[in-house]
């Protein structure tokens, strides 16, 4: 497997606190060994872009009139019905779990082109990344601009994959805690 590593440069994260209209953070370019540079840009709440040389600019948007942004995902939230996510300027097809308590209702699932993308936490940091149910890669993302890639080795993902997986991953970050840790913190929180 490749892995994919940040520019060296260092930056600061993303504060998830500001609102649909703070500014988008800048960062150097991701280094993908496969696709080149990759640059990643998140407008909290509003916006998640990824473009490079070698792949397309993949854009999601969330609907400024929407309700009160969701704080735990980098675009604000979790309703389909106010995201729009284009391909080059094509539709894309975008439809996010509902993120309960289940590691798996974190997933994110995206339809371009006739192919049909997951992005499903498999543990407390990554999650799979996979085109018509096949493994593409593996990404690591905190929700910001620092988006890590592990592809698989016999994935020969195409340039569309790379965007699409970048960009679910800065939107919604990646990974998820098992359901018996989660059920242990709201048993904890609801003990004086």
């Amino acid at each position: 497997m490749t892995e994919r590593t940040p520019s060296t440069t260092a930056a600061q994260p993303v504060d998830l606190t500001k609102g649909p209209g703070a500014p988008e953070a800048v960062r150097p370019p991701l280094a993908d060994s496969l696709f080149g540079a990759v640059t990643v840009t998140v407008a909290t709440h509003a916006r998640v872009t990824v473009s490079g040389s070698a792949i397309p600019r993949t854009v999601l948007v969330r609907d400024p009139g929407a309700a009160r942004p969701d704080p735990h995902v980098a675009i604000g939230t979790r309703a389909a019905a106010e995201l729009t996510l284009s391909v080059d300027g094509v539709p894309a097809g975008i439809r996010p779990g509902k993120g309960r308590i289940r590691r798996s209702t974190y997933k994110v699932d995206a339809t371009h082109d006739g192919a049909r993308y997951r992005l499903t936490p498999t543990s407390l940091a990554t999650s799979r990344f996979t085109r018509d149910g096949r493994h593409l890669a593996d990404f690591t993302a905190d929700g910001d601009e620092t988006v890590l890639v592990e592809w698989h080795p016999d994935a020969d993902p195409r340039p569309v994959d790379a965007s699409l997986g970048y960009a679910l991953a800065a939107a919604y970050g990646t990974g998820g805690q098992p359901m018996w840790v989660t059920l242990i913190d709201v048993i904890a929180e609801l003990i004086p």
